[in-house]
């Protein structure tokens, strides 16, 4: 295990760490924004990137990176709900999402207002949604910003702090114990365990405030369909 963890780490650590930060940059503004963010494992790569800090510089460079990739992903999403409106969400490939899905981002908005910008960060399928929706309902671009900064910052630095501290905790072990590698997949995993609690926790509080069966437009719609 240990060597095929010196290999896979020596080898993403022997990227640039421009390229390693630009890469992941570029991860993130894709995964946050619509309908891209679906299918891009914006987790993953920033966990393979958060690997080969080698020092509080980079860490920080590589935060910074993601954060800023981050909000332009949900800047874009913001300016096309803002200036597009429905024609995305009723376009051939706004159906993919389903109106179902739609109709929950908006009612969470509305429902649950600014809060619904912060935690949409952590929910899955509404993380790409929720900009595309606030674009539309009218809310003010720095309201946006005053909510979905602290929580692209929280996610950058959480995912980045760990994986930096998993992989030079095996670094400094590797040597010295022939299971460190198990240790430091045990780490990663327990984190991704840890962000999947997480996210099915804060979707079962946030639950009836996405229930559509509460809302007279959306029985309405319902029976429509």
């Amino acid at each position: 295990m240990n060597e095929i963890l010196d290999w896979l780490l020596g080898t993403v650590q022997a990227v640039d760490p421009v390229v390693r930060v630009i890469v992941a940059g570029l991860a993130m503004m894709l995964e946050t924004s619509v309908l891209v963010g679906l299918i891009v494992p914006g987790d993953t790569i920033v966990i393979v990137a958060g690997t080969a800090v080698d020092n509080l510089a980079e860490g920080t460079w590589l935060v910074l990176a993601i954060l800023i990739g981050s909000l332009i992903g949900e800047s874009i999403g913001f300016a096309l709900g803002r200036w597009l409106g429905p024609r995305i969400r009723f376009s051939r490939v706004g159906k993919l999402i389903g109106e179902r899905n739609w109709m929950r981002a908006e009612l969470y908005l509305r429902r649950r207002g600014g809060p619904a910008i912060f935690l949409s960060r952590f929910l899955p399928v509404l993380h790409s949604l929720v900009p595309l929706t606030v674009g539309m309902s009218g809310f003010a671009y720095r309201r946006f910003l005053a909510w979905t900064v602290p929580a692209c910052t929280v996610w950058s630095v959480a995912y980045v702090s760990v994986a930096a501290a998993a992989a030079e905790g095996y670094r400094e072990l590797s040597d010295s114990l022939h299971y460190a590698g198990y240790l430091f997949v045990a780490v990663i995993a327990a984190f991704v365990l840890l962000v999947y609690i997480a996210k099915r926790v804060i979707s079962a509080r946030e639950a009836r405030h996405l229930e559509l069966d509460d809302a007279p437009e959306a029985r309405a719609d319902d029976v429509k369909d």
